[in-house]
Order: structure tokens, then C-alpha cells, then sequence
């Protein structure tokens, strides 16, 4: 029975004897394994300013302890410097630790940091300094540990060395030298002092290279100190020769913050060269030595006053203006007071007379001189009662004084002409609502001869300005209409943008998106660059100042329309101020649009500042030759058309242009092209199309003209403003071609601006040649403008800031402010070149009003 009760659990047994081997075994290996992966833990009482030789296994790990006493009312920095002495160390790095109170901070030696297209730098010395806790007590003493371990099982020998940094804390105004590497950053801490608001933070540097960052973080840990993580926090910008950032005490609480300084592993964004391009990616690249000197200096910016000094200085500029304006207009109202009373009572008369014996009698040729050359007085001059019975020039007026029969004559003629004229004038009173739009460009009534007319080689205004005045009024007023629609439609989303754009920069603090000139930003609010805006000032103030100029004397003009005033209807220069208004109208915008491009100044948006230069030039041009061609000028839809193509191809430009040949073989080919058939409609006054035909007449004339016989050009005028246009677009053409400008908004828009010079002088020449003259405040305007426009342009191109480079190398052309502390030299240009567009819209306004008792047909057509 026993037996056979042990056959029956033998083999349970035996399993049971070979489980229990198994575990034995097993339990046996895993003693073996933590026995040797034991590991020999010491630790050391350290101290500061010592340096330690030492060497590190997968075996053993050694623990660092240091303690020091922290005051409340004094900081001090801590300092980790560590060397890697042993080779082929970067396979098995040693990993330091260092445990604080209320931080950890890690780092492994070699350091490695990886650059552009994931290339890796190793860096055997690091030094890093601790972040430093706040203590409540006044005085306290803190511990921490510095743990060195490695996976490495062959020794690798180091060096550590804990020391003090005495000047961690930065003064007001005390300039402080360092040194600074991609694996030893520098941080310093800043405290607002007593009254003092807002602080700029200046670091600088005799070397260009290596590219650094600057970042202004706030006190807490850990602090990020390296080239990969330095971006994550506070407010950073790029540096190659200077830097400096604006910090106001009510973005930290704690009124104190640090200044951190991170010398990058590569040059490329501060548009250095790219020097290593290594085959395999996990190559090690020897960065070589990285060492920059550097010193920063904390000063306080301007207080609440110089804010309300700038402002108020700005307004008193501009309204000054408007103040010599209105006492301008007081003198001469004052002027054509004085020359009414002349008129009405003719107090010193002489015996002579008054028609006693002795008087010389009036021939009938003197008379009819006077019937023939009679003129009124400017209309802006006299009053509605007057001016309908003063239709004669001076010389008629000291005639008719002399002759008081002649002056009864004459006034029963001037009732007589005036009942004539009543029907017409019911036509004018008619509304422009009933004048159609293909009345526009039309002339029904003179269609038949008007090829005729304009191919006179010699042409008077009279021969222009034979259409309906109520008509071309209406087609001129449709440029201002239009502009200001314009305007509305481009400044709502460029406003919205601009917002964008600063939220961006004061969310992320990347001060690299926005090109100031960092030296002279005030802040308000979120703006960055208070300054840069609030000069821009000056166009709105200036722009609504010309419109008011412009009304008033379109409000006289209307008024000498309506008593049928003869010097309105058949003298001057025909009076249309639907350009004058786009004008101001142009020149406000600008102003709008440039303060929006000055919230965050970059290449995406440089547009907003050109867009409307664009159109200022184009109207200007329009408007001079719109004087002497008021019939033939171009329509509002086609001048604004030609507007929205340049500024389209500025887009392009700027987004595609740098550096892109076919751009600007496609650019130059098409401005030559447009240089051309604007030649071609100025010349032949717009009696030429442009069809299927075209090459065949284009021959023709060749053929005509140059080979069967030689003939001179038929308006030598117009050949000569022409010849000189083409020379000058064919020479700015071929210049855009061969240098590719990196600024083609900027290349535009003196394209623009030589074009409008070249036609304003040849206008001057061509009116001083003519016999006429430039009345005083005409020449005035002329001369002043000239002067402000040289002080402008000196201004301009100081250039505080480019975006053609990055943004580490436009600070290098930064500058303080040099009025009041408040504004730069790109402020005094805003100024200046609002004060002189303001003037040079005035010249237009006022050059020709010589001509204003001049009849049409005596006033020749250039």
C-alpha cells in the first residue's frame, strides 16, 4: 500500500525538485547582479571658491554639499563651473545635479547644443549660475547639493568649482563688464528703484560676432539660460553690437528682474555665414571659442512729464499752422477790404477828375483797350454785391473813376450782358444728377473738329477746357470720393493687422519681430513706440488743414459761378478741386497708415507706409497736368487702376523681388513698356489707338518722317519733357536691373518721385518761358518747401533701422533721441516731410494764380 502510494506522487515530486532548483537559481543571479550594480555613494562638505579634482564611475557617485547664508536685503549669485578633462568623453557625459530648496537644476558635461539643421556643438567647460531662491527672513542659510554621476565604466576625470558672484546684483547707470560663452551664460538681477517706473537695459559689445541674446525674465526659477531654451520665457531680441529693451515695473511684481545674456552656437541669425556643412548629421562639430565681452548698463527712461512735452510740442508745431493760416487769410481779407473802400468811395479825387474844364478827353482806342483787357478783381477777393459790378481790371478802374459818364455806361452794359446771360445761368442751377456718365470723356457738341484742335502745334487752355464745367467738376470729384472709400477699405484691416502684430510681440516678448529703433521706444499702453506714432501727427493736422484751404476756395469760386463773375468763367487756369481734395485727403491716410506700419515696423508691412506715397506722387502728377489739359486728364478709375497695378507689383517686389532675376527682367521690361505708350498718349494728346494697326503707322511714320524726309518733331516742347522722362526711366530700369535693389518699395517709389520732379520742372521752365510769372506767396511756398524737403531727406537717411538686414544688425544703426529725449531723427523726418508735402501741395494750389485775370486763350498749353 505504501509503495504504491509513492509511485502514484513520484512524479510530483520531481517537478516539485525542479521548480525549487530554478528558483533557486534565479534568486542566486539576482544577488550577483545587485552586488555588482552597488553603487559607492560619498558625499562632501564643500566649499565655496575651491576647485576639485575628481574622478567619476558607473560605480561610484559623489555628492557635493554646500551652504551659504542669504540676506533678505542683499543677493548674491552662486556660480557652477565645470571642466571635462578626460578624452572621448562625449559617449558617456558626466550628469551634474544640483538640488536647491525650490529648484533642481541639470545639466550634462560635455554640453551639447545643436544648431541649424540639427548640428550638434560639444562643450567640455560649462558654467552655469544658480537661480537664487527669495528669503523672507533677514537672514537665512540655505543648502544645497551638487550630485556628480556618470553610465561610463571608466573613470572620467572633472573639475568643480562653486564660487560667489559678488556683482549679481546691477546698479542705475553703472556700466558692467562680462564675459559670456554658448555654454557659460550670464544672468544678473535688476530692482526698480524708488520712483523710478520704467528702466532701459543697454548691453553692448566691441565684437560683432558671436550672435547673442538678451532677455529680460522675471524672478523666478528656473531661469532659462541657454541658446534652445532661452526664447521660452520674458522678453528676448537678438544682438550682434548692441541691444536694448524697455521694461516698465508693472510687468514684474516683484519689482526686480533678471538680465540674462546667452552667446548662440551659430551666427546665421544674426545674419553671419553658415561655416560648417557636415556630411553626416551625428557628426560633433568643434564650435572653436565662442567668448564674448560684453557690458550692460540699466538706465532709468523718461519720466510722465517728457511724455506730456513731446505731445505738447507735436500739437504746437502743427497748430501753429493753422494759426498762420488764419492770420495770412486775415491780412489779405484785410487787403481786399481796403481795396473795396478804394473802389466805392474815391475820396481824393482830383479836379481833373471830376469832369471840369481842363480834362483831357478819353479817346476811343484807349476805351475800347480797356473794353478789350477789363478783368475783375480775384474772385476770393469780393463780396457777392460787389464783385457783380467791378468786372474791370485796374486800368479800367482808374479810367471809369476818372470818367463818371464812362462808369454809367458801363455798369448799364455789365445789366444789359448779365439779362443776356440769365438764361445760361438757369442751365447752370441745373443739378449735376440729370449729367450722365458717358458725359464724362464725351464732347458731342465739338466731336467733329476736336482731332483737329488738339493737334495744333500750338495750344491754348481755352482749347482744352471745352467741356461742360459741371461735367469735369463731377469727374473730378469722383478722386476724392473714390480715395476716400479707398482708404477706408485699406486702413480697417491694416489697423486690425497691426494690433495683431503688437498683441504677438508683447505675448511671445520676441522683440525680433518688430524693427524700432530700440533706443528711442517709449511705450504707452501696448505700444511699444509711442513716439513713432505720435509724430505722424503731423499729416492728419497738415492733410485737414489743406482741405480746409481748398474748400474755402472752393466755396469762393462757386460763389463767382453763380453771379456769372467773367474772370470764373473765361480767365485763369479752369479751377477743378476734385484732385486738390484726394490730395489732403492722400495725405491724412498717410499719416493713419504710417503710424499703424510704426506699431511693429517689419518687411511684411512696409506697404502701409508706401501705399499712399504712391498715390500722393500719382496725383501730384495728375493735378500739374490737369492745369493746362483739364478735358483730356485721366479718369479717377483709370488714374486709381494704375495706382492699384503699382502698388501690386511693390507687393511682389517685396515678397519675390530680393534677389530674383526673372522678377526684375519682368519689372524692367514692363516699366520700359509703360514709359513708352505714356510717352506716346502725352505726346500725340491721347489722338493715337492702340489695335491691330499700330506697328503699320508706327512704321509708316518712320518711313515718312526719318527716311523719305527728314523732319524735326512737331511739338519740340512735349519732345523735349518726353526724351528726358524716357532717359530717366530707361536709366532707373537698367539700375533695378543690374544692382536688384533689396528695397523695391522703396526703389518704387523714387521711381515715382524723379518722375514727379522731372514734369513739376519742366512745368516751372516751361511757365517762366511762356512770359508768365510766380506770384510772392507762390514763391514763397516755393523756397520753403525747397529748404524743409533738404532737412527732411537729411532725416531720412540717417536710417535708425532696416529691415533689409536681420534684426540683430538693424539695432546696430540704433541712436538715441535728440529733441527733448522723446523723439529720434526718424520722428523729425515725419515732421519735416509732413511740413513739406503741406508746402508742396500748396505750390500746386497757388503757382498759377498769375493767370487769374488772364484770358484762356492767352495761356499756352505745355
Amino acid at each position: 500500500m505504501v509503495l504504491r502510494r509513492c509511485c502514484k506522487f513520484g512524479p510530483v515530486l520531481v517537478w516539485f525538485r525542479l521548480g525549487y532548483v530554478v528558483l533557486l537559481w534565479i534568486c542566486v543571479t539576482h544577488l550577483r547582479c545587485a552586488r555588482a550594480e552597488t553603487k559607492t555613494v560619498v558625499q562632501k562638505d564643500a566649499e565655496f571658491d575651491v576647485t576639485y579634482n575628481d574622478t567619476v564611475t558607473s560605480d561610484n557617485q559623489t555628492i557635493y554639499a554646500f551652504n551659504h547664508t542669504v540676506s533678505r536685503n542683499k543677493t548674491e549669485g552662486v556660480r557652477v563651473t565645470v571642466d571635462v578633462l578626460s578624452e572621448g568623453a562625449e559617449s558617456s557625459p558626466i550628469l551634474f545635479v544640483v538640488r536647491q530648496k525650490q529648484a533642481v537644476l541639470s545639466f550634462q558635461v560635455p554640453l551639447i547644443l545643436r544648431g541649424l539643421y540639427q548640428r550638434k556643438y560639444p562643450y567640455a567647460h560649462v558654467g552655469r549660475t544658480l537661480c537664487q531662491p527669495p528669503t523672507r527672513s533677514l537672514t537665512e542659510t540655505q543648502y544645497f547639493f551638487v550630485d556628480v554621476s556618470t553610465l561610463s565604466s571608466l573613470g572620467t576625470h572633472y573639475q568643480l568649482r562653486i564660487s560667489r558672484v559678488d556683482s549679481f546684483t546691477l546698479h542705475t547707470d553703472k556700466k558692467f563688464s562680462f564675459t559670456a560663452s554658448p555654454s557659460q551664460p550670464q544672468y544678473f538681477k535688476y530692482v526698480f528703484p524708488d520712483g523710478v517706473d520704467t528702466v532701459i537695459v543697454k548691453v553692448n559689445s566691441e565684437m560683432t560676432f558671436p550672435c547673442s541674446v538678451m532677455s529680460i525674465q522675471d524672478i523666478q526659477c528656473p531661469v532659462y539660460d541657454l541658446d534652445n531654451n532661452v526664447a521660452f520665457i520674458g522678453m528676448y531680441q537678438t544682438m550682434t553690437k548692441t541691444a536694448a529693451i524697455t521694461v516698465q515695473r508693472k510687468d514684474f511684481p516683484s519689482n526686480s528682474f533678471y538680465v540674462v545674456v546667452v552667446v548662440k552656437t551659430e551666427d546665421e541669425a544674426c545674419g553671419g555665414p553658415l561655416r560648417f556643412y557636415p556630411l553626416r548629421p551625428d557628426e560633433l562639430i568643434d564650435a572653436g571659442n565662442r567668448s564674448k565681452t560684453l557690458d550692460v548698463v540699466v538706465s532709468p527712461a523718461i519720466s510722465s512729464d517728457v511724455y506730456v512735452m513731446g505731445m505738447l510740442f507735436c500739437l504746437g508745431i502743427f497748430l501753429s499752422f493753422y494759426l498762420l493760416t488764419f492770420l495770412v487769410a486775415c491780412v489779405e481779407n484785410k487787403r481786399m477790404h481796403r481795396r473795396r473802400e478804394g473802389l466805392l468811395n474815391p475820396a481824393d479825387m482830383s479836379p481833373a477828375e471830376t469832369g471840369k474844364p481842363g480834362v483831357t478827353p478819353v479817346s476811343p482806342y484807349e476805351y475800347g483797350s480797356f473794353v478789350d483787357n477789363a478783368s475783375t478783381l480775384s474772385s476770393e477777393a469780393i463780396t457777392d454785391s460787389i464783385a457783380s459790378d467791378a468786372n474791370y481790371g485796374y486800368m479800367g478802374q482808374e479810367i471809369l473813376k476818372r470818367r463818371p459818364f464812362l462808369t454809367a455806361i458801363h455798369h448799364v452794359a455789365i445789366r444789359i450782358e448779365r439779362s443776356l446771360e440769365s438764361v445760361a445761368g438757369r442751365s447752370r442751377q441745373e443739378s449735376l444728377s440729370s449729367i450722365e456718365e458717358d458725359d464724362y470723356d464725351t464732347l458731342a457738341d465739338i466731336d467733329s473738329d476736336k482731332n483737329i484742335v488738339r493737334t495744333k502745334k500750338y495750344l491754348c487752355v481755352s482749347d482744352l477746357a471745352r467741356k461742360d464745367k459741371r461735367v469735369l467738376s463731377k469727374k473730378y470729384q469722383i478722386y476724392f470720393w473714390n480715395i476716400a472709400t479707398i482708404g477706408v477699405f485699406y486702413a480697417l484691416p491694416v489697423i486690425q493687422l497691426v494690433i495683431t502684430y503688437q498683441t504677438v510681440v508683447n505675448v511671445t516678448g520676441n522683440q525680433d519681430i518688430c524693427y524700432y529703433n530700440f533706443l528711442c521706444a517709449h511705450p504707452l499702453g501696448n505700444l511699444s513706440a509711442f513716439n513713432n506714432i505720435l509724430s505722424n501727427l503731423g499729416y492728419v493736422m497738415l492733410g485737414l488743414l489743406f482741405l480746409l484751404i481748398v474748400l474755402q476756395r472752393d466755396v469762393i469760386h462757386s460763389r463767382a459761378l453763380d453771379r456769372n463773375d467773367l474772370n470764373a468763367l473765361e480767365c485763369g487756369i479752369p479751377k477743378h478741386f476734385g484732385l486738390f481734395y484726394a490730395m489732403g485727403t492722400a495725405l491724412m491716410m498717410e499719416g493713419l497708415l504710417s503710424a499703424c506700419y510704426h506699431v511693429c515696423p517689419n518687411y511684411t508691412n512696409f506697404q502701409f507706409d508706401t501705399s499712399f506715397m504712391y498715390m500722393i506722387a500719382g496725383l501730384c502728377v495728375l493735378k500739374l497736368y490737369q492745369k493746362r489739359h483739364p478735358d483730356i486728364n485721366a479718369s479717377a478709375y483709370t488714374a486709381y487702376a494704375c495706382l492699384a497695378a503699382v502698388i501690386f507689383f511693390s507687393v511682389l517686389g517685396v515678397v519675390f523681388g530680393k534677389g530674383n532675376m526673372v522678377f526684375w527682367i519682368v519689372f524692367s521690361v514692363l516699366h520700359i513698356l509703360a514709359t513708352m505708350l505714356l510717352s506716346t498718349q502725352l505726346y500725340y494728346m491721347g489722338r493715337w489707338r492702340l489695335d491691330s494697326g499700330i506697328l503699320r503707322r508706327i512704321v509708316y511714320v518712320i518711313y515718312t518722317d526719318c527716311i523719305r524726309q527728314c523732319s524735326g518733331p512737331m511739338y519740340i516742347d512735349r519732345m523735349v519733357l518726353l526724351v528726358m522722362g524716357n532717359i530717366v526711366n530707361w536709366s532707373l530700369a537698367a539700375y533695378g536691373l543690374l544692382k536688384t535693389p533689396n528695397d523695391f518699395a522703396s526703389y518704387l517709389l523714387a521711381i515715382a518721385i524723379c518722375n514727379l520732379l522731372l514734369y513739376f520742372a519742366f512745368y516751372i521752365i516751361m511757365k517762366l518761358r511762356s512770359g508768365e510769372r510766380i506770384q510772392c506767396m507762390a514763391m514763397v511756398c516755393i523756397l520753403f518747401t525747397a529748404v524743409v524737403w533738404g532737412f527732411a531727406l537729411f532725416f531720412f537717411f540717417q536710417g535708425l533701422s532696416t529691415w533689409q538686414k536681420t534684426p540683430a544688425e538693424s539695432r546696430e544703426h540704433n541712436r538715441d533721441c535728440i529733441v527733448l529725449s522723446f523723439f529720434d531723427d526718424h520722428d523729425i523726418w515725419h515732421f519735416l516731410s509732413s511740413i513739406a508735402m503741406f508746402g508742396s501741395f500748396l505750390v500746386l494750389l497757388t503757382m498759377d494764380d498769375d493767370l487769374n485775370n488772364v484770358q484762356r486763350d492767352k495761356i499756352f498749353v505745355f
